[in-house]
């Protein structure tokens, strides 16, 4: 036992003893208070990232809906997807490499004539989307007004020409068809030429026209005309179809597409339309479509129909879309696949 004698120094030194441990207890009551803080700070930190993360989620699905709800609209007022009138089968479709596409077609009824439109908006996904109703109705506005093509389709250039907004380019094929005389006069703007497959095998382009929309206020169109006796095929489309691209960077160009249309004929508008971009999608294999792809299809029968004019069971564009996704590119396990940004 060590005996300590109590002495002023000796009391001092406990004193300061006393004061050092007080203060260590001290700050580790500070320090333990300080790290529940930074602990409860970092709960509640996390809880608001998380709660910031779900809103983000939330606001992503609604405009996942927004636009799967927009790219519904689209599809109606590319319409009809197909008909019959008269001597002639029609049958329409897009494939749009995004939910919104600048792509579109529409077929009209105009005092004793079908109206043919095939479009091409610059760009793709929501900033050609937005315009697509647009330039829909300035079509269909103009077609109303003008019984010329080439007339109709420079009133839609100078109204894009004069838009404030600044409209993107549009590539526009327009035509009227006569049922009576089975005539087709037709004003091309932009768009790869239409073909015209006869029943002989042999093909047509359809060439005249002019500049695409609403870059020259000015531009001179001209129309172009063509008689479609039975068995003959239009086929009208969009870019995206010859521009079509395979793993070896090849496009499927208009030569490929002359030779598709020539092994299809035959068949009905429909089997036409389909058999034609199955032979597209099957050129690129394992690459996917880096552009829309839009294709109308009018064949005059070789045998007449009983007169009528009616839009087919809307039920079919649900099996229709079906088989259009079925034919996308496939992927493979035993090389490597392009990936392209859309």
């Amino acid at each position: 036992m060590i005996m300590i004698t109590k002495t002023p120094e000796t009391q001092n030194a406990f004193r300061n003893l006393s004061s050092t441990a007080a203060a260590c207890t001290r700050d580790k009551q500070t320090c333990r208070n300080s790290s529940m803080r930074a602990t409860a700070a970092q709960i509640d930190g996390t809880r608001t990232r998380d709660e910031e993360l779900e809103a983000v989620r939330r606001g992503h699905a609604k405009l996942q809906q927004a636009i799967y709800e927009a790219a519904q609209i689209q599809r109606k007022l590319c319409s009809p997807r197909e008909l019959v009138s008269g001597e002639y089968e029609i049958a329409g479709e897009i494939f749009a490499v995004r939910h919104l596409t600048g792509d579109f077609f529409k077929v009209m009824q105009l005092d004793g004539a079908l109206g043919l439109v095939v479009g091409d908006i610059a760009g793709k996904g929501l900033s050609a989307g937005i315009w697509q109703a647009h330039l829909m109705d300035l079509v269909q506005r103009s077609s109303r007004t003008y019984s010329h093509p080439a007339d109709a389709v420079a009133a839609v250039n100078r109204e894009l020409c004069q838009d404030p907004s600044e409209p993107p380019l549009t590539a526009l094929f327009f035509a009227r068809l006569d049922l009576e005389r089975n005539e087709l006069v037709y004003c091309n703007a932009g768009l790869p030429a239409p073909l015209v497959l006869r029943r002989d095998k042999s093909v047509e382009r359809l060439e005249a026209g002019g500049p695409m929309l609403g870059a020259l206020r000015e531009a001179i169109y001209k129309s172009g005309s063509v008689r479609l006796n039975p068995g003959d095929t239009l086929v009208a489309y969009s870019d995206g179809l010859t521009e079509c691209r395979n793993a070896q960077d090849e496009e499927f160009e208009m030569g490929r597409l002359s030779a598709a249309v020539k092994s299809v004929g035959g068949t009905n508008a429909n089997q036409f339309l389909f058999s034609t971009l199955a032979t597209v999608l099957d050129f690129a294999d394992s690459r996917a479509p880096e552009d829309d792809l839009s294709l109308l299809v009018v064949r005059r029968c070789e045998v007449a129909f009983t007169e009528r004019t009616s839009e087919l069971d809307k039920n079919l564009a649900a099996p229709r879309r079906e088989q259009m996704l079925a034919m996308r590119p496939r992927q493979t396990t035993n090389k490597q696949v392009p990936m392209t940004g859309t």
